[in-house]
This record gives structure tokens, C-alpha cells and sequence, in this order.
């Protein structure tokens, strides 16, 4: 390494971090326990790196960067063109390409997590498209470490274990990553963002000044490697651990462990994995994918926690904190990925979440409206239908014969403690499903209504004969005020639709509905969440006020792309980029949710129409990017190949989102069985059947 370094890197605390690009190509993380370490990859190169658990980052990128012998600097994610090829579904593991825009070179790349340790493989070949090979010039890496879910205290500084140069972050309560790699290090540098070697690279063309520690701040480390020496293959071995030398220590064993070995052992779990589940008879394209990304999205200690997403949607517009990430808990996305795993024949995985909710449960019975793994609540509302939801999954457990009797008394006093809290906030919620109105809601009402029912149902099955009848005749209360507290008779949008009356998003009891401007319809007027009444089995697909109220969904909500249909949240909805492809960033515009159209295609199976239900899953696939990623949003007007938005493909929110994946799995199931899978039966035969 360049002997003539200076101790301290200039240019503190640095520009304000920001997170990686939402819109992943790959999530990945090795099957077993004995790897805690996850990772994203997007635009070319390898994104977030998370440790111990699935909601802490630790890296926000690595690159490589090369500079070629004309002086030429070129970037892999800004100046290379991006590929990749899916291997094998059951496996998240892509090939990938990134071509020098100029023709020069080509990078080809292969990421996993070392099953044995927690440690990120990254090995890359380097190949010349023009010239010889001396025109390759400089090859550098550049690493961006973003510990404990923080781009800002970081230190980064230059070091070696047992002899070998490396390269090492920390932060102070106790994080740690190395890098090791199987070229020689000849020259480096740590620094400040914005005054750092990539700001070098791009002025000079080389490293001109190094520095051996840059401290508390968003620091950014790079490195000159010695590609020739390798023969133009070089793997990198990312290590994290609470302290630098455990770090490097994992690095550098896996190192030596060698990436073919690794990476047989990465393949042949997660196809062990796969062998477990049941395919529907007709799997679907993405049948396979969606299973995958779930699996991933799983914590390995404790147990049974798993994050909506790995990603942070519109990150590089946000940060440097944790605020506006999915890499947290919802009980709403937990529940829904554990019924889509049911649905897949994940058994364990199902069994996991209830020990894992009865351990984050707060006292007064409900969970928080997310929170870290640990349980610790990060966002500061609360929601029904998170607490109804965790009632219907004990249900759908026992219902699949996956908790055995003992099991479901030790799980007693969480649906007592849930059922109470039900009791004393609804029916209105806090907090609605999008997480910006309150009030009486569809979906909130609903989960609540059937969160009711199964634990009535489970206090007469172990006994506790004095819980049942104040349960149900609650439950039956509000459901027999469903019509006065959301149906809206008339109007200027139910004239305009010619239909009777719709329900209506949200509403408080007791106040009257507003009048409307159909030009500007208010966000709390009409949303697709009035299917979750027929979905969570309040009231009959072919009821003619929900028949009218989906007509009216349609007119105001439904948005047509080349794969197929896909519906808005509501009116008025600002959570989505801007006209121009601007990141959202408070205020923007909503755009479809793939989800929203798995859910109406349940709709449609509840109605008995199974060939339109399959159009829309066949949508859903089309929604998907290349490597079968779903995403939370879809660009809905004309492409804008500047901001990389093309209509019906994935915005730059979330991608993979778990509970878009969950939805379509559940849907896969309810295709092949001809009926809607997660249809909860207490209630449908209680409300439903006697008026068929």
C-alpha cells in the first residue's frame, strides 16, 4: 500500500448521507442460521448490506470503478450498461453484467452470502472489449459503509489482519465491517463524502492524497487493486461482526474458503428449502420467485420476525436515518407474508410468527404500528387492523393443523390481550392501512370483525365460556353497522356511476358525508379496501351494494397498462414520484399497487370468476421487472427513460415488496383451489352463508 498517507481524512462529517435505490434486482441471504447477513443489489451494484438482522444496514453500496490508461474514469453503476440473468428461481442468485458505456471492458458479477459465516462473497471477472489488456488500466473498489442504519458516525479507516492490507468501518456502539480481497491492495484511502477517493478518481483520475482514518461521519473507503496479479478475477469477502478484528477474522476465512465452495453450499440449501414446499398442480411464472423473496425477508434470530421490504423507497432522496425505511416490522405485512407462505407449504415459517408475536405484544394487547425486530416501536401511530390481523393468523394455524393444542392455550393470552385492545379503540382505527386517515374503514373493520369471531371461537374450544358471547355479540354489532357507518346512499359520484351507493373509504361516525367535487374527489370518498368486506367474509361478492361499489372503484381507481389493470389506494393520493419522475419526498403522486390488483382478483374469485382472475395475476407477472420482482408501485403514464420509469413496470419505490409477493402466492393457491385460500370461514358462515 502507498506508504506516503496522512492520519486524518479532511472534509468532516461530510455530505448528508442518503440511502441506496428502492428498485432491486436481487435480495438475497443464505437459507440457515448460520449466516446473519442479508443483501440488495441495484443499478450494477451491490446495495445495502444488513447485519445482524434484516432491519439493521451496515452498507449502503460497493462498487467497482475503473480508470483507463487514457485516463478515462468509468463507474460501474453511472457509466456501464446494467444485466443480469436469474439462474434458478429457487435460488437468489443472478449473474450480472455491467458493459462500459464506451465499449471498453465487461464486468461480470456473482453475489451471495457465505452460509457459514456472516460475510458477503462478491466475485468479479474483468474482461477487454477494446484494446489489450493493458488498456484496462487502474481497477478500484469503492465502499460505502452505512452501520447500525446510519450513513452519519461512521469511521472508515485503513488497516490489515495477520498481515493482509484491508479495508474497515466501525461505529461506536458497536458494529464493525471489513473487507478483504484476493488481489493485492497497492494504494487507498479513507474519507469524508464529497472530499473522498471517488471525488480523487473523478478529478484526477487517481488517488492523490491518502488517508488512514476519516471519523465519525459519512466516510467512504477506496482502493486500488492489482488486477493482474488475479488474472483479471478478483473476489471480495465483506465481513461484519461487532468488532473489527472478529469482522476480519470472518472475512478473510471465507476468503480462503474459496467462492465455488460457498456458493455450492448457498445453492444446495435453498433448493433443500424449495424441496419442503407444496407448487400449486399449475405453478404460476412467479410462483417460485415469490417464495424466495419471502424466505428472505425472514430475521434468523430471533425467529420469526420478517421486514416489509430491503429496501428504502426513494433512498437516494432520503436519509440518513432510519425514517421512511421498510427494513422494519409491520404485524400487517408479517401476517400477510406468513399466510402467503401457508399458501406455499412453508410450515415452520408459518409457526415461527406466533411465538415472535406473543414476544413483541406490548402490555395493553397491540403491537405498534412497525417496529425493529427487538420490538422496539419506531413510527408513533397505531392501526386495527395490525391487531386484528395477528387473531386471524392463530386461526389459519389451527385451521392447517400447524398448532397443536398446547400451543394454542399458551397463545390464549395474546388474543385476550389483542381482543381487549380491539375492544376499547374500534371500530374506528388511529391509523387506516395507508397509514394517513382515520376513522371507521373497510379493511380495519373487517380484520377487526374476524379477529373477533377466532378468538371466540378459540375461548370455546379451551374453555373460557365467558369470553365468547361478549366477543361475538360485539363483533356482530359492528358488522350490522357496517351499512350505517360506510355505506353512502346517492350522491354526485354514485349519479355519476349510475349505481345506488358505494362504501366508502373512511368515514368517523356520526358526521355527514361531504359534499363532493368530482374534479377533486376527497382521499376518504372511495378506495378498494371496501373489498376486504368481502374478503375477510362480511358480506357476499355478489351483494349489490358491493357490486356497485366495486363499478365505482373502477370509474375513480382503476388505471389500464400493457400487462393489465391495477388500482389506486384512493383519490387525491400523494404517496408516489411527480409528473416529472420526481422522487416522492412528502408530497408527490400515488400511483397502482400490484397488490391491489391480486386483491382484486380475489374478489373476482369470490364471485366465481376464475378467468378473470387469472387475467389478473397474468397482470401482476407483467408488473414484475426482470428478474421477478414486484414491486409496491407501477408507473402509470408514458415512459421516462431518464428517470427509468416505463409505464406498468416498477416505479422507484419498494421492489421486492413482501406483502406484494405474499398476495400473489395466496393467489396462486386460490386459483388452483377454484376458491379465495385465506377466506376466513367463521365468518363467511356466520354472515355470508344463512343469506345465500
Amino acid at each position: 500500500m502507498h506508504a506516503s498517507r496522512k492520519p486524518h481524512a479532511p472534509g468532516s462529517p461530510g455530505v448528508e448521507a442518503h440511502w441506496a435505490d428502492a428498485n432491486k434486482d436481487l435480495i438475497g441471504t443464505a437459507v440457515g442460521a448460520g449466516s446473519r447477513v442479508w443483501f440488495t443489489y441495484a443499478g450494477g451494484i451491490l446495495t445495502e448490506v444488513f447485519f445482524p438482522t434484516p432491519d439493521q444496514a451496515c452498507l449502503r453500496s460497493f462498487e467497482l470503478a475503473v480508470v483507463a490508461a487514457d485516463g478515462m474514469v468509468s463507474e460501474e453503476k453511472a457509466h456501464t450498461v446494467h444485466g443480469q440473468t436469474v439462474v434458478d428461481p429457487q435460488v437468489p442468485f443472478c449473474r450480472f453484467v455491467n458493459v462500459c458505456v464506451s465499449g471498453r471492458y465487461r464486468i461480470d458479477k456473482e453475489v451471495i452470502a457465505d452460509p457459514l459465516a456472516d460475510v458477503i462473497l462478491v466475485r468479479a471477472r474483468f474482461t477487454v472489449l477494446a484494446g489489450d489488456t493493458s488498456s484496462l488500466g487502474r481497477v478500484y473498489c469503492l465502499l460505502a459503509p452505512h452501520l447500525g442504519n446510519h450513513g452519519d458516525d461512521n469511521t472508515a479507516l485503513l488497516g490489515a489482519h495477520e498481515g493482509t492490507a484491508m479495508l474497515f468501518a466501525e461505529r461506536a456502539d458497536g458494529l464493525a465491517l471489513a473487507l478483504a480481497c484476493s488481489a493485492p491492495i497497492v494504494d487507498a484511502t479513507a474519507g469524508f463524502a464529497g472530499a473522498d477517493g471517488r471525488a480523487q478518481l473523478r478529478e484526477h483520475g487517481k488517488l492523490v492524497e491518502r488517508f488512514d482514518r476519516a471519523e465519525h461521519g459519512n466516510v467512504s473507503l477506496a482502493a486500488e487493486l492489482d488486477h493482474r496479479a488475479t488474472h483479471g478475477e478478483i473476489t471480495f469477502a465483506l465481513g461484519f461482526a461487532r468488532t473489527r478484528d472478529d469482522a476480519a477474522h470472518a472475512a478473510l476465512t471465507s476468503l480462503h474458503r474459496g467462492f465455488d465452495a460457498a456458493h455450492a453450499r448457498y445453492v444446495s440449501e435453498w433448493k433443500g428449502w424449495h424441496a419442503g414446499l407444496r407448487a400449486p398442480a399449475a405453478a404460476r411464472p412467479l410462483w417460485t420467485t415469490s417464495a424466495t423473496v419471502l424466505k428472505t425477508l425472514e430475521a434468523k434470530t430471533p425467529t420469526g420476525g420478517r421486514v416489509a421490504a430491503l429496501a428504502t423507497p426513494w433512498g437516494p432522496s432520503r436519509g440518513p436515518g432510519i425514517e421512511g425505511t421498510y427494513h422494519l416490522v409491520w404485524t400487517r405485512d408479517l401476517v400477510q407474508s406468513a399466510t402467503g407462505l401457508l399458501a406455499a407449504g412453508a410450515a415452520d415459517e408459518c409457526r415461527l410468527a406466533l411465538p415472535y408475536l406473543r414476544a413483541t405484544q406490548h402490555a395493553d394487547g397491540h403491537w405498534p404500528q412497525n417496529m425493529q425486530i427487538t420490538g422496539a416501536r419506531v413510527w408513533s401511530h397505531d392501526e386495527l387492523d395490525e391487531v386484528g390481523l395477528p387473531l386471524l393468523l392463530v386461526s389459519r394455524l389451527r385451521a392447517a393443523g400447524l398448532i397443536s393444542d398446547a400451543e394454542l392455550d399458551a397463545t390464549w393470552p395474546m388474543m385476550v390481550g389483542a381482543a381487549r385492545w380491539i375492544t376499547r379503540h374500534g371500530p374506528s382505527t388511529p391509523r387506516d392501512r395507508w397509514e394517513d386517515t382515520s376513522g371507521v374503514t373497510p379493511f380495519s373493520i373487517a380484520t377487526a370483525i374476524a379477529g373477533l369471531l377466532c378468538a371466540a371461537e378459540v375461548a370455546e374450544l379451551l374453555g373460557h365460556h365467558e369470553s365468547i358471547a361478549p366477543l361475538r355479540d360485539l363483533a356482530d354489532e359492528w358488522n350490522d353497522g357496517i351499512e350505517s357507518m360506510l355505506y353512502r346512499r346517492g350522491g354526485a359520484l354514485a349519479d355519476r356511476v349510475g349505481v345506488a351507493g358505494y362504501y366508502v373509504r373512511s368515514r368517523h361516525p356520526g358526521q355527514p358525508y361531504p359534499d363532493l367535487d368530482l374534479d377533486h374527489l376527497p382521499p376518504t370518498e372511495v378506495s378498494p379496501d371496501a373489498l376486504a368486506l368481502v374478503r375477510f367474509g362480511l358480506r357476499a361478492a355478489d351483494d349489490p351494494k358491493m357490486v356497485d361499489t366495486v363499478r365505482v372503484i373502477d370509474a375513480t381507481l382503476r388505471c389500464e397498462l400493457p400487462s393489465g389493470p391495477a388500482w389506486r389506494r384512493y383519490p387525491g393520493d400523494k404517496y408516489g414520484e411527480y409528473a416529472d419522475g420526481a422522487p416522492f419526498d412528502g408530497d408527490g403522486i400515488g400511483r397502482p399497487w400490484p397488490l391491489l390488483t391480486g386483491e382484486r382478483a380475489h374478489y373476482e374469485i369470490a364471485r366465481g370468476r376464475l378467468d378473470e382472475a387469472a387475467k389478473l395475476a397474468f397482470a401482476i407477472e407483467g408488473f414484475a421487472n426482470a428478474t421477478g420482482c414486484v414491486s409496491e408501485q407501477v408507473w402509470d403514464q408514458p415512459d421516462l427513460p431518464a428517470c427509468g420509469l416505463v409505464r406498468g413496470k416498477p416505479t422507484r419505490s419498494a421492489a421486492p415488496l413482501g406483502w406484494a409477493h405474499a398476495e400473489y402466492l395466496t393467489l396462486c393457491r386460490s386459483l388452483a383451489a377454484g376458491r379465495v385460500f385465506d377466506l376466513p370461514s367463521i365468518s363467511y358462515d356466520r354472515y355470508v352463508a344463512p343469506r345465500r
